[in-house]
Protein backbone atom coordinates (compact mmCIF):
# COMPACT_ATOMS: atom_id res chain seq x y z
CA UNK A 1 0.00 0.00 0.00
CA UNK A 2 1.58 3.11 -0.86
CA UNK A 3 2.37 5.51 2.02
CA UNK A 4 0.64 8.75 2.37
CA UNK A 5 4.05 10.88 2.63
CA UNK A 6 4.60 13.33 -0.04
CA UNK A 7 8.70 13.71 0.10
CA UNK A 8 10.46 11.14 -2.29
CA UNK A 9 13.04 9.35 -0.50
CA UNK A 10 15.12 8.89 -4.03
CA UNK A 11 14.86 12.67 -4.60
CA UNK A 12 14.63 14.42 -1.63
CA UNK A 13 14.55 17.92 -2.60
CA UNK A 14 12.09 18.90 -5.09
CA UNK A 15 14.03 20.39 -8.50
CA UNK A 16 15.02 23.90 -8.81
CA UNK A 17 13.53 25.77 -11.00
CA UNK A 18 15.23 27.00 -14.18
CA UNK A 19 17.77 29.89 -13.42
CA UNK A 20 17.38 29.59 -9.80
CA UNK A 21 20.34 27.32 -9.43
CA UNK A 22 22.85 29.32 -11.78
CA UNK A 23 23.85 31.82 -9.76
CA UNK A 24 27.02 33.94 -10.44
CA UNK A 25 29.45 33.49 -8.59
CA UNK A 26 30.72 35.33 -5.46
CA UNK A 27 33.24 38.26 -6.28
CA UNK A 28 35.86 37.44 -4.61
CA UNK A 29 35.66 33.43 -5.84
CA UNK A 30 36.17 34.93 -9.24
CA UNK A 31 39.47 37.22 -8.11
CA UNK A 32 40.22 34.27 -6.29
CA UNK A 33 40.27 32.32 -9.36
CA UNK A 34 41.81 34.98 -11.93
CA UNK A 35 44.80 35.81 -8.76
CA UNK A 36 45.19 31.66 -8.52
CA UNK A 37 45.26 31.52 -12.72
CA UNK A 38 47.66 34.68 -13.46
CA UNK A 39 50.22 32.68 -10.40
CA UNK A 40 49.83 29.56 -12.08
CA UNK A 41 50.45 31.53 -15.53
CA UNK A 42 54.07 33.09 -13.91
CA UNK A 43 54.99 29.68 -12.56
CA UNK A 44 54.72 28.52 -16.46
CA UNK A 45 56.56 31.10 -17.64
CA UNK A 46 59.30 30.72 -14.96
CA UNK A 47 59.33 27.37 -16.11
CA UNK A 48 59.82 27.49 -19.66
CA UNK A 49 62.30 29.76 -19.34
CA UNK A 50 64.23 27.70 -16.36
CA UNK A 51 64.46 24.92 -19.20
CA UNK A 52 65.40 27.12 -21.86
CA UNK A 53 68.66 28.39 -19.18
CA UNK A 54 69.55 24.85 -18.76
CA UNK A 55 69.06 23.97 -22.59
CA UNK A 56 72.26 26.93 -23.35
CA UNK A 57 73.77 26.12 -19.66
CA UNK A 58 74.04 22.24 -21.03
CA UNK A 59 74.72 22.90 -24.39
CA UNK A 60 77.49 25.38 -23.13
CA UNK A 61 78.88 23.58 -20.79
CA UNK A 62 79.38 20.35 -23.16
CA UNK A 63 81.66 22.78 -25.64
CA UNK A 64 84.04 23.72 -22.97
CA UNK A 65 84.22 20.06 -21.59
CA UNK A 66 84.92 19.63 -25.50
CA UNK A 67 87.45 21.97 -25.86
CA UNK A 68 89.23 21.14 -22.26
CA UNK A 69 89.60 17.48 -23.35
CA UNK A 70 90.96 18.40 -26.55
CA UNK A 71 93.34 21.04 -25.12
CA UNK A 72 94.88 18.30 -23.04
CA UNK A 73 95.37 16.02 -25.67
CA UNK A 74 97.18 19.00 -27.86
CA UNK A 75 99.42 19.89 -24.82
CA UNK A 76 100.44 16.49 -24.44
CA UNK A 77 101.43 15.99 -28.05
CA UNK A 78 103.51 19.35 -28.23
CA UNK A 79 106.68 17.46 -26.50
CA UNK A 80 106.24 14.91 -29.35
CA UNK A 81 106.34 17.90 -32.17
CA UNK A 82 109.23 19.50 -30.44
CA UNK A 83 110.95 16.18 -30.72
CA UNK A 84 110.15 15.47 -33.99
CA UNK A 85 111.33 18.95 -35.02
CA UNK A 86 114.87 18.38 -33.39
CA UNK A 87 114.87 15.03 -35.54
CA UNK A 88 113.83 17.03 -38.98
CA UNK A 89 116.78 19.52 -37.94
CA UNK A 90 119.03 17.06 -36.99
CA UNK A 91 118.92 15.00 -40.66
CA UNK A 92 119.44 18.20 -42.20
CA UNK A 93 122.71 18.30 -40.79
CA UNK A 94 125.83 18.26 -43.45
CA UNK A 95 126.66 14.13 -42.82
CA UNK A 96 123.79 13.48 -40.87
CA UNK A 97 124.09 10.05 -39.52
CA UNK A 98 120.62 8.28 -40.77
CA UNK A 99 120.94 5.50 -38.15
CA UNK A 100 120.88 8.40 -35.49
CA UNK A 101 118.31 9.97 -37.39
CA UNK A 102 116.04 6.51 -38.00
CA UNK A 103 117.02 5.85 -33.71
CA UNK A 104 115.69 9.41 -32.89
CA UNK A 105 112.58 8.92 -35.35
CA UNK A 106 111.97 5.76 -33.80
CA UNK A 107 111.95 7.24 -30.02
CA UNK A 108 109.88 9.94 -31.09
CA UNK A 109 107.18 7.26 -32.36
CA UNK A 110 107.39 5.74 -29.08
CA UNK A 111 106.79 8.80 -27.18
CA UNK A 112 103.72 9.37 -29.43
CA UNK A 113 102.04 6.27 -29.06
CA UNK A 114 102.39 6.28 -25.08
CA UNK A 115 100.97 9.96 -25.16
CA UNK A 116 97.53 8.23 -27.76
CA UNK A 117 97.82 5.22 -25.19
CA UNK A 118 97.59 7.32 -22.22
CA UNK A 119 94.23 8.85 -24.06
CA UNK A 120 92.60 5.71 -24.44
CA UNK A 121 93.96 4.80 -28.28
CA UNK A 122 94.37 0.93 -28.41
CA UNK A 123 95.66 -0.49 -31.29
CA UNK A 124 94.42 -3.66 -33.37
CA UNK A 125 97.18 -5.90 -34.45
CA UNK A 126 95.31 -9.04 -35.25
CA UNK A 127 98.25 -10.83 -36.92
CA UNK A 128 97.64 -14.49 -36.52
CA UNK A 129 93.87 -13.96 -35.02
CA UNK A 130 90.75 -15.35 -36.13
CA UNK A 131 89.42 -12.63 -39.01
CA UNK A 132 86.48 -10.57 -36.98
CA UNK A 133 84.49 -8.17 -39.70
CA UNK A 134 83.93 -5.84 -36.63
CA UNK A 135 87.46 -4.75 -36.32
CA UNK A 136 89.35 -5.95 -39.50
CA UNK A 137 88.37 -5.13 -42.95
CA UNK A 138 90.12 -7.92 -45.51
CA UNK A 139 91.64 -6.68 -48.51
CA UNK A 140 92.49 -10.64 -49.89
CA UNK A 141 92.70 -13.55 -49.03
CA UNK A 142 95.78 -15.80 -49.53
CA UNK A 143 96.81 -19.39 -49.46
CA UNK A 144 99.07 -20.38 -46.24
CA UNK A 145 100.45 -23.46 -44.83
CA UNK A 146 100.64 -22.13 -41.74
CA UNK A 147 97.78 -19.93 -40.50
CA UNK A 148 94.31 -21.71 -40.59
CA UNK A 149 92.01 -20.99 -42.66
CA UNK A 150 90.14 -17.65 -41.52
CA UNK A 151 92.68 -16.47 -39.88
CA UNK A 152 95.33 -13.38 -40.52
CA UNK A 153 98.11 -14.06 -42.05
CA UNK A 154 99.38 -10.05 -42.80
CA UNK A 155 98.23 -6.94 -41.54
CA UNK A 156 98.57 -4.06 -43.99
CA UNK A 157 97.26 -1.19 -41.69
CA UNK A 158 97.17 -1.21 -37.90
CA UNK A 159 93.93 -0.65 -36.66
CA UNK A 160 92.94 1.73 -34.00
CA UNK A 161 89.73 1.98 -31.10
CA UNK A 162 88.91 4.37 -28.47
CA UNK A 163 88.19 2.75 -25.41
CA UNK A 164 85.24 0.38 -27.02
CA UNK A 165 84.69 2.94 -29.97
CA UNK A 166 86.51 1.59 -33.00
CA UNK A 167 88.52 4.49 -35.18
CA UNK A 168 89.40 2.82 -38.11
CA UNK A 169 89.77 -1.17 -39.07
CA UNK A 170 92.84 -3.48 -38.98
CA UNK A 171 93.70 -3.56 -43.09
CA UNK A 172 94.38 -7.18 -43.55
CA UNK A 173 95.09 -10.09 -45.73
CA UNK A 174 93.31 -13.49 -44.68
CA UNK A 175 94.61 -17.04 -45.05
CA UNK A 176 92.59 -19.01 -47.59
CA UNK A 177 93.64 -22.35 -46.22
CA UNK A 178 96.57 -24.71 -47.41
CA UNK A 179 95.36 -24.53 -50.83
CA UNK A 180 96.49 -26.43 -54.09
CA UNK A 181 100.15 -26.95 -55.40
CA UNK A 182 98.89 -24.44 -58.45
CA UNK A 183 98.01 -21.79 -55.73
CA UNK A 184 101.04 -22.21 -53.72
CA UNK A 185 103.26 -21.81 -56.75
CA UNK A 186 101.43 -18.50 -57.95
CA UNK A 187 101.81 -16.86 -54.08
Amino acid sequence: MPSSDSTDTLNPEPPAAPGAGNAAPAPDALATAKQEAAQNYDRYLRAVADLENFRKRTVREKDELRQFATARVLEDLLPVMDNLALGLSAARQPGANLTAVAGGVELVLTQLRSVLVSHGLKEIDPLGQPFDANFHETLSAQPSTAVPEGSVVAVVRTGYALGSRLLRPAAVIVSSGAGTKDEAKKA
